[in-house]
């Protein structure tokens, strides 16, 4: 980022001032034709000694030491290019009309004390340096342009501010510049150092550098620089390791290391207000310099071939563009040291699914990649937090972008289990409703008229309907399934239990009906059963009832409870309710198991309580064990649960009530008779 020396050019009788090359300084007045030139010397080492009016002379060296001349081309052509835009200006008849420009050209050799003295010595005349007089025979004096360098720059701002002179630098870059307020008059044909700084920042990230070195002149000028550079690096979370200051003396002894595979940045206008050859308008902007894109270009340097350089656009920054569009660069035009890019990070790069995490006594820039929490994506290199995914989404395996989230319940076309509850409630309410149609067919045998044939018909056909509730509860839920799904079976099970209820009271009565002077007499026949089995069932009914009324189940999304998925489930709605439903199954049950208990060791012809007990005692079981499992699981594995439960409950009644007289009646119907049964050879 070091400036060379230059040389400015005043303008004057409709005269400009302009840049002259880096060692040498030229003269032509506006009536004049002849180009005096003086050229400096340098020794071995390269200094040299510049003269009171710029020349130079060679006898100034030691005779011991073998003066040379060189010439900066980059500079020299900057000479060449103003005189030919003067001459072009002069000759055409609709630039400038009946004006002639004329120039003086004073080299500064990058000094701004002789900077000082050849704008003073511009502005008295070509005699001697008068400050605040002019002693100029014709012409006036128009403006300035120069200085390549900041700092001459700056020096010559502050004096030609007191004068009001204009003046436009080719090659001053420093930000301090930028300030209207302090140079009103002053404008560049280059932007500041803010913009190369923008597109420093730009390069390095996109060459995913986070680790790197300054090096700028030992000046007041590189101070600045340094500052400002290392606050946008900063900024940028690039860490800086070191920051040289060399003067211009010693620029040749800084290591080689550290001058290959340098990118610069240069820039060509050649006026204030045109048009380019691409009929791009180009114009100053409000800091005074040009809205010039910067060219990136790649220095190489052949240490085998007598230390050549030449360089190589690789791309260019243009800060007038959108954001993502002002970079523009082909590394695979860029030459490295040994053919290989330099690394230039502290650690390796983390990369779209990881964040960084420092490590504790390290600099920034040192650290380790950890992995995105649960939950969480980061979707760029080098990312210093991770972001939570929306509610219904998830992060995807990489953990670098958000996907939506699975939708859980008891799916057809998904979940086997489904296609196993489906066939096992089909299964079981045919089962119901053949052994419905087999005691239809026998009601009038003696088996199936004892202890009341209708409870049993009302508890088989509710008992085909807790089978079929079990549909309620497959597949996609919805408001409508959520209400019915608890209400329905809670009400369809309950007839079962009041059924089982009736049928227990009725052998506990018919028992203690057989005493001599028995009260219990006037309770035999079908009434007490009907009124037992419609109370218990109205109960059930009326908390049913009421839940709906209050606060009905209905559909939700649980979408915390299990990473990356949407549990699309029933809520209860009112526990209280959900709760005072399964209790009051469990009463029943109780109860019936309680009074079959009692009555257990009756004659073999009411042996129907000892089957009660069994039914009550696998429901209480099943239910029991169901609570635990129901409360320990989430979504789509509790209503797997109740259904099982369900399923299980069911089919334990079923079976321990009704297989055996199924048995009698389809293998031993010699045991269906009023006799065997007095006779006490049931089963």
């Amino acid at each position: 980022m070091n400036e060379a020396s230059g040389g400015f050019i005043s303008v004057h009788g409709g005269n400009i001032a302009a840049p002259s090359h880096h060692h040498q300084e030229m003269k032509r007045a506006p009536d004049s034709d002849q180009l005096c030139t003086c050229i400096r010397c340098e020794d071995a080492e390269g200094n040299s000694t510049a003269g009171a009016e710029g020349e130079i002379g060679c006898n100034q060296f030691s005779n011991q030491v073998e003066p040379r001349i060189r010439v900066n081309h980059r500079e020299y052509r900057h000479l060449l290019a103003f005189i030919f835009a003067i001459d072009e200006i002069n000759s055409s008849p609709d630039i400038l009309p009946n004006v002639t420009l004329g120039y003086h050209v004073y080299d500064s050799c990058g000094n701004v004390n002789k900077a000082t003295k050849d704008v003073l010595q511009i502005l008295s005349g070509h005699s001697k340096t008068v400050p605040n007089y002019s002693c100029m025979v014709r012409g006036t004096v128009a403006g300035f342009i120069g200085d390549l360098k900041s700092d001459t720059t700056l020096q010559m701002a502050q004096l030609l501010h007191l004068y009001g002179y204009t003046q436009i630098s080719y090659g001053a870059r420093d930000t301090l510049l930028s300030d209207r307020k302090m140079f009103p008059n002053l404008f560049r044909t280059v932007p500041d150092n803010e913009m190369q700084y923008v597109a420093t920042v730009k390069l390095l990230k996109r060459l995913k550098w986070n680790w790197v070195g300054i090096i700028t002149s030992d000046d007041e000028y590189g101070e600045r620089e340094i500052q400002q550079l290392s606050k946008q690096l900063t900024n940028h979370g690039i860490c800086i390791e070191f920051k040289i200051m060399v003067s211009v003396k010693n620029y040749r002894k800084i290591p080689l290391d550290l001058l290959t595979s340098t990118t610069e940045v240069s820039r060509y206008v050649s006026s204030v207000h045109y048009m380019d050859p691409n009929n791009k308008e180009i114009y100053f902007k409000e800091k005074g310099d040009l809205p010039s894109p910067l060219e990136i270009v790649n220095w190489i340097t052949q240490v085998e071939d007598k230390n050549t350089t030449h360089w190589r656009h690789v791309g260019h920054f243009d800060g007038s563009l959108p954001e993502n569009q002002q970079l523009t660069l082909t590394p695979q035009l860029i030459s490295w040291k040994r053919d290989q890019a330099p690394k230039g990070r502290c650690s390796a790069e983390c990369l779209p699914g990881f964040r960084k995490a420092l490590r504790e006594g390290f600099h920034v820039c040192c650290y380790d990649c950890a992995p995105c929490s649960e939950g969480e994506i980061s979707t760029h290199s080098d990312s210093e937090i991770c972001q939570m995914c929306p509610e219904d989404q998830w992060p995807n395996e990489a953990k670098n972008i958000c996907v939506d989230k699975l939708y859980e319940y008891l799916s057809y076309e998904k979940d086997i289990m489904v296609a196993f509850f489906s066939a096992s409630s089909v299964i079981f309410s045919a089962a119901s409703l053949c052994i419905l149609g087999i005691f239809f067919w026998f009601r009038s045998t003696p088996i199936v008229r004892a202890n009341n044939r209708n409870l049993s018909f009302i508890l088989l056909f509710s008992l085909m309907l807790s089978f079929l509730s079990v549909f309620l509860f497959l597949g996609h839920p919805v408001d409508v399934t959520c209400m019915l799904q608890q209400v329905f079976f809670g009400i369809v099970f309950t007839i079962s239990l009041s059924s089982i209820l009736a049928k227990t009271i009725m052998v506990f009565i018919a028992f203690k009906a057989t005493r001599p002077g028995s009260s219990c007499r006037k309770w035999v026949g079908v009434k007490l059963p009907n009124t037992v089995l419609l109370f218990g069932s109205l109960i059930q009914v009326m908390i049913g009832v009421f839940w709906l009324s209050i606060s009905p189940p209905f559909q939700e999304y649980d979408m915390h409870s299990s990473p990356g998925k949407i549990m699309i489930q029933c809520n209860e709605g009112s526990v209280i309710g959900f709760y005072s439903v399964l209790g009051y199954m469990g009463l029943l049950a109780a109860v019936s198991f309680v009074l079959a208990f009692m009555v257990r060791t009756l004659p073999d012809s009411f042996n129907e309580a000892k089957y009660i007990t069994f039914s009550m005692l696998v429901f209480c079981s099943v239910w029991i064990a169901m609570i635990p499992a129901y409360l320990s699981t989430r979504g789509k594995y509790t209503v797997a649960v109740e259904i099982f439960a369900i399923l299980t409950s069911s089919a334990g009644i079923l079976a321990c009530i009704f297989f055996p007289k199924l048995y009698i009646l389809l293998f031993k119907p010699e045991l269906n008779t009023r006799k065997s049964m007095l006779a006490g050879r049931m089963i």
